[in-house]
């Protein structure tokens, strides 16, 4: 009775140890409202994915194939981004390691941001703004031009639980997921952290320029 027990204590650790790994192997990362996302990337395109491939990617410090899943890409425009169009996009093979997982027949348009690397190439990851160019608002459409480049100096502090607190006049604060329990709720999708007159920011709904009594508190 004793050798079974120390067997299924044995077994337990075990099994718990397998799910801590896969646990610590997890892709993690904070959601990030449209207008941050297109601030912290390097390429922000509308594109569609035309083909799909496993393809090798080096090696890790110990010696083994890193692998990349390859999407090559129609480019339809440019929002952010080099000189030079983008004809494939990078992500990791798995959704554990943050892979992100597209349309390859070429129906669907996608928004995606990503990082460029040294050598040129656009890698993405779950992590970045990636969204079907169809489920986005018009006045997301507008604000990739108009808006969202030109106040990146405003920082978006996404509040998960009550109270949040704003340590900055510089700050906007994102409470779509404690008002509505998504990050895709009415902030998101309709409105942009801009910058005022006097360098403070505040939330503006709408794709137009706002007026002049927007931007100037002062006014009445």
């Amino acid at each position: 009775m004793t050798w079974m027990n120390n067997s299924c204590l044995v077994t337990l650790a075990v099994l718990l140890l397998w799910r801590v790994e896969e646990i610590a192997e997890a892709c993690s990362c904070s959601p990030a409202h449209p207008q941050q996302a297109v601030c912290n990337s390097d390429v922000v395109i509308r594109a569609k994915l035309v083909g799909r491939q496993e393809v090798d990617a080096g090696n890790d410090i110990y010696g083994n194939t890193i692998k990349r899943i390859k999407y090559d890409v129609k480019q339809i425009k440019m929002f952010k981004g080099p000189s030079h169009d983008i004809d494939a996009v990078y992500t990791a093979p798995s959704s554990s390691l943050c892979g992100v997982s597209m349309d390859t027949t070429g129906k669907k348009e996608y928004l995606i941001t990503g990082k460029l690397e040294t050598d040129g190439t656009m890698h993405v990851t779950l992590c970045d703004f990636i969204d079907q160019w169809d489920a986005m608002t018009a006045t997301q459409k507008k604000n990739l031009i108009q808006r969202y480049e030109s106040s990146c100096d405003c920082k978006i502090t996404h509040c998960t639980s009550i109270p949040c607190v704003l340590s900055s006049p510089t700050e906007c604060l994102w409470t779509d997921w404690v008002i509505e329990k998504t990050v895709k709720g009415e902030q998101a999708k309709h409105y942009a952290c801009i910058k005022r007159n006097d360098d403070s920011c505040a939330w503006y709904r709408g794709s137009t320029p706002p007026r002049k009594e927007f931007l100037d508190i002062e006014d009445p």
